[in-house]
């Protein structure tokens, strides 16, 4: 409780570079985490903070390299051993892997390296490759070196800007986190709806 009514503090105070200070090893872990699933804006903010001197720059890399890398293969496994049911169970995925697998047509090695920066195509390409022919061993060795290039120019990107961005978090770091905060809990509660308007359709 002690450690909830801190953050709650700083977050008022609007000292978001002293919440990340003081929790960093946390923030590293949450890194991971994030880039996992995803995490482009995630990266770059944190990039500001390593700028400010709150985070070392080579651990942010590091971790999100590691995070993105492990996410996308999890997603190629998922693809290449229950595909086939996961796009029976969410049919509107189809689209996506449908696109990516075009892209992947086209140019195997160029698609993996740049799919992350690819908008509409990012989060459902490593499960459509798994689904392709595509060998595991290809898809490890080029998504490797695809999410360190993502990492070190979205982490190289926040802290460049650093300056800039910095400024501008300082004087809107508390809307900023309340706004977040205030746009997750909104995400779970149109969910939540969804799913109630669902049950009483049916």
């Amino acid at each position: 409780m002690d450690d909830l009514y801190r953050v709650w503090e700083l977050i008022q105070a609007g000292d978001v570079f002293a919440l990340i200070r003081e929790y960093r090893d946390a923030f590293y872990v949450i890194t991971f985490i994030w880039t996992f699933l995803e995490g482009e804006t995630f990266v770059i903010f944190a990039g500001v903070a390593a700028h400010e001197g709150v985070l070392r720059l080579d651990i942010l890399i590091a971790l999100a390299w590691i995070g993105s890398f492990c996410g996308d293969q999890t997603y190629f496994f998922i693809g290449r051993r229950y595909g086939k049911r996961v796009l029976s169970r969410f049919p509107k995925m189809a689209p996506s892997v449908d696109k990516a697998l075009v892209w992947l047509g086209k140019s195997s090695t160029w698609f993996i390296l740049t799919f992350r920066f690819i908008y509409g195509v990012r989060n459902g390409a490593s499960f459509a490759m798994g689904m392709s022919p595509l060998p595991w061993s290809r898809f490890v060795w080029l998504n490797f070196i695809a999410a360190g290039i993502w990492a070190i120019t979205f982490a190289g990107a926040g802290y460049v800007l650093g300056q800039l961005l910095g400024d501008m978090l300082g004087v809107y770091a508390k809307y900023f986190l309340l706004g977040m905060l205030g746009l997750f809990v909104s995400l779970i509660i149109v969910n939540r709806l969804k799913a109630w308007i669902k049950r009483r359709a049916a």
